[in-house]
């Protein structure tokens, strides 16, 4: 059979529209961990995990953090099985990333109690959506043959294991993408139903939602490398949108610039810097969320400091919670809107909603 590792089938932006041709079908894009799923003819399960270790022949398997998936997979899996999936976690009526991520502890706690407690308190779901190896290789079958068989194996799961929805019908996936946003669905996976399975490439489409919002710059941290004679250069702007209260709370950050505009951005930007001894809204401040802190991820990460006087226009998916989920993009200066006009309030909220909708066993 199949042995890690195999690289997962990727999924290449097709943007905010949903594509309306013959021959696909559509999921919900979960907001989770990737990872294939391994159960060898001994009955071993592997969860292999997006990227490498330091070694980079080495998996990440995340089968330490998630004893409670392994149990129900050893349970209900045929040995001699290569699957792909996801591992989320439901709390609170909505997939929650950041209590996922605190599933994530040092290797050296496996079998440990502190996994055992949190296996407890915020238990996994294992959403799989593809099958690579069942009494045989079906990488180079289609996928509504993969499909099929992965129904067939379904039908004797139960929670926490879980088939993907998955629908040929256009408006259904449309009511997907728009009314569970808010429940943690991170968009929509758009597959060929004719094509094989292809590891590693980009094969596969992903259609996301796209906003935009004007914000407040208010501080700048450097780029891992420096300019050309060694200088800081800006690596990413921090931004800021003001409560109902006029306090600004840091949302994120954007990043993706050319070495010239890094540059550029650190001239731009020199006037505005906020001495040490001057007032700041990020300074000394509690209850809102500011760059710089450390966590259990990162040490105290230095930035720069700017008067919270220029306003951009940033291109953004979703937010959790009070921040942008993900990375987002600058679009534009806007000399136009007063700093004091970025609010919480110009934000679109998707209607609400609960994800049991969509992950009731069928």
């Amino acid at each position: 059979m199949l042995t890690p590792p195999i690289e997962p089938m990727l999924a290449a932006p097709l943007g905010s529209t949903l594509p309306d041709e013959p021959g696909i079908s559509f999921e919900p894009k979960w907001d989770g961990f990737r990872c294939l799923v391994f159960v060898d003819e001994q009955g071993e399960v592997v969860l292999q995990g997006r990227g490498r270790s330091k070694s980079a022949d080495e998996i990440v398997d995340l089968a330490y953090a998630f004893p409670e998936v392994v149990a129900a997979i050893r349970g209900q899996v045929p040995r001699g099985t290569v699957l792909d999936g996801e591992i989320v976690i439901q709390h609170d009526g909505r997939l929650d990333f950041g209590v996922l991520s605190s599933r994530l502890r040092p290797r050296s706690e496996a079998e440990g109690s502190n996994i055992a407690r949190l296996a407890a308190e915020y238990p996994a779901t294992l959403l799989l959506f593809d099958a690579l190896w069942s009494e045989g290789d079906l990488t180079s079958e289609a996928f509504g043959s993969r499909r099929s068989v992965l129904e067939t194996l379904a039908s004797s799961w139960e929670p926490p294991i879980l088939l993907t929805p998955n629908t040929i019908d256009r408006a259904v996936a449309e009511s997907w993408f728009v009314g569970y946003e808010s429940a943690g669905v991170d968009g929509l996976i758009v597959k060929p139903v004719a094509d094989p399975y292809l590891p590693g490439k980009r094969a596969q489409g992903k259609v996301k939602h796209l906003r935009s919002a004007d914000v407040v710059v208010a501080g700048w941290r450097a780029y891992t490398k420096p300019g050309p004679e060694g200088e800081p250069i800006v690596g990413s702007l921090l931004l800021g949108l003001y409560d109902e209260g006029g306090r600004l709370h840091y949302v994120g950050g954007a990043s993706a610039f050319t070495a010239k505009k890094r540059r550029e951005l650190v001239d731009l930007l020199a006037p505005l810097a906020s001495a040490e001894d001057e007032p700041h809204p990020w300074r000394g401040t509690s209850g809102i969320r500011i760059p710089g802190t450390a966590n259990r991820w990162k040490k105290e990460q230095p930035w720069v400091a700017l008067r919270p006087e220029l306003v951009a226009e940033v291109e953004y998916d979703q937010m959790e919670g009070d921040r942008f989920r993900h990375g987002v993009s600058f679009a534009r200066w806007r000399p136009d809107r007063g700093p004091t006009t970025c609010g919480f309030d110009q934000l679109e909220v998707p209607p609400a909603a609960s994800i049991s909708g969509l992950l009731s066993p069928s």
